[in-house]
């Protein structure tokens, strides 16, 4: 007679794919659960919760229509503990479990909540892989041995020609060049047509009035009867779909640019999906090959390449660095920055009209795009030298996408440099000219992108540029990639140098002023 097994499934492991679901499972039972540990060890933006328990719930009911044993805890069940492994717990004891299983978490703090919990279990268990990403937890730390710096493009490289993608020849680039970022920069002329997805609306406001009885605490907007991400395996193959015949022909060309009439531009609208696992990378990856090749001479390859290198890439790449570095990495704080981040990250009120933009679209949607968030709000964040700790826990709880692996790695080590430089070479910092290169949003701006000195109308980035690098010169007097900017710091005038820094330090003193 088989064993009672329990096998839990998390919310971010909505894998329909996983060979879990396969062969005979009478003595299984799997189990899932909405929980205040999760709601609330950050505050989150409405939509996120809800879409993870959107998810969660269509994941369930597909297991029970395949014939399998669940238990699903809804936030307000009455045998919900609300901690996961008390949970567990309860659940071995009433159902006489023998055995019990987990897919590895992505999350380090999941990972090692599960492995203290298996050391007091007196029955048998075991661990399995999400069968998700291309690479395993320690892949990238094993492939950087010997090296001396962690350099994303030669991992991308390797991935590249290890996956065959995009590869001909003898390991030889399809197109004749490995990267095409220097053609991803073009900013949005607003001629370039956009067909806008008819897309689908769910009704959520029985899980927001859920939400709102049990006191859950969230932040930013949400139309409760139009709920437009997708949530189930088929929404995101919609989506999917949708992109690869309408928007990779322009994406990689405008995956930069930014826009005030625009929320998404070319950009997928996948990171959910594939964070909680409904898509694999793979899939995702082959449907865009596939519709490249289709198209003969409509797409060029560095539209594909461009959102190729953003999934094969960077997103197997951030995930190794932080199970390389993890858990030390979380408190990471190199440049010693102290600031408290701005009240208006949370309400959107703010002159900036960059800023405005980004935030609001932030929190009317729970989304903003990878320069959105390194180049106006994470740009911001550095040169006000914010705690990093405080931008963690804003990346986290805002966007839809934000699982720690991912988040972290993006936000303390390439968008503050909190890492000294374990990600990213140099910190991504700019005055207001190369928010103006790649958007319209100086153009309706209360402050003067082309005012350079301390005038009140100026552009408060252009003097909190000058500010930063002074204040932390020191940091990067060894970095290569900042000498030219070092070095015309070293030749301003010290009259204009320290008007730069008394506006500069108006606006760090006094954020709600501008």
């Amino acid at each position: 007679m088989l064993q009672k097994t329990l096998r839990l499934v998390l919310g971010d492991q909505l894998n329909h794919k996983h060979s879990w679901y396969k062969g005979d499972h009478d003595h299984i039972i799997y189990h899932m659960a909405e929980m205040r540990q999760e709601t609330d060890y950050v505050k989150h933006h409405v939509q996120k919760v809800v879409a993870f328990f959107m998810a969660m719930r269509g994941f369930n009911d597909w297991l029970e229509s395949r014939g399998w044993n669940t238990v699903y805890y809804q936030l307000d069940d009455q045998s919900n503990h609300q901690d996961l492994t008390e949970n567990l717990k309860q659940l071995i004891k009433e159902h006489d479990i023998k055995k019990f299983e987990y897919l590895a978490p992505d999350e380090y703090r999941l990972d090692q909540q599960l492995k203290d919990f298996c050391k007091g279990l007196d029955i048998e268990w075991q661990g399995y892989d999400t069968e998700h990403f291309y690479t395993k937890r320690k892949d990238v730390q094993k492939f950087f041995e010997g090296k001396k710096r962690l350099t994303m493009e030669y991992f991308y490289r390797d991935m590249r020609k290890k996956h065959d993608i995009l590869i001909e020849g003898d390991k030889e680039p399809e197109g004749g060049q490995w990267n095409y970022d220097q053609s991803n920069r073009k900013k949005w002329d607003g001629d370039t047509e956009i067909p806008h997805e008819k897309g689908f609306r769910k009704d959520v406001r029985k899980i927001v009035k859920l939400l709102q009885d049990q006191g859950v605490k969230t932040f930013g907007r949400i139309n409760e009867e139009s709920f437009n991400w997708p949530v189930t395996r088929q929404d995101a193959l919609d989506v999917l779909n949708y992109f690869c015949q309408h928007l990779l022909k322009h994406f990689g060309d405008y995956q930069d640019a930014m826009h005030t009439e625009q929320e998404y531009l070319f950009h997928s609208r996948l990171s959910f999906a594939m964070n909680s696992k409904l898509l694999s990378p793979q899939e995702v990856i082959e449907a865009a090959i596939s519709r490249f090749r289709e198209s003969d001479t409509d797409i060029h390859i560095s539209q594909v390449e461009g959102f190729v290198r953003q999934i094969l890439g960077w997103r197997e790449f951030m995930r190794g660095i932080y199970w390389k570095e993890m858990p030390g990495y979380q408190t990471k704080n190199e440049l010693d920055n102290k600031n408290d981040l701005p009240e208006f990250y949370w309400t959107g009120k703010t002159k900036m009209n960059c800023l405005s933009h980004a935030i609001n679209n932030s929190l009317d949607n729970a989304y903003a795009h990878h320069i959105q968030r390194l180049m106006v709000t994470g740009n911001y964040a550095l040169l006000t030298m914010t705690d990093p700790s405080y931008v963690d826990e804003w990346y986290l709880g805002i966007y839809i996408d934000a699982i720690e692996w991912v988040e972290i790695t993006n936000t303390r080590g390439m968008s503050q440099w909190a890492d000294g430089g374990l990600v990213a070479t140099k910190p991504y910092v700019s005055s207001g000219s190369y928010i103006n290169k790649m958007s319209n949003y100086c153009k309706a701006c209360t402050y003067k992108v082309s005012k350079k000195g301390g005038e009140e109308d100026a552009c408060p980035f252009n003097s909190l540029y000058w500010n930063f690098l002074d204040e932390k010169k020191t940091h990067f007097s060894n970095n290569q990639r900042m000498n030219m900017m070092l070095s015309t710091l070293d030749k301003m005038a010290a009259d204009k140098l320290k008007a730069h820094k008394k506006r500069a330090r108006e606006v760090i003193d006094n954020p709600a002023k501008f």
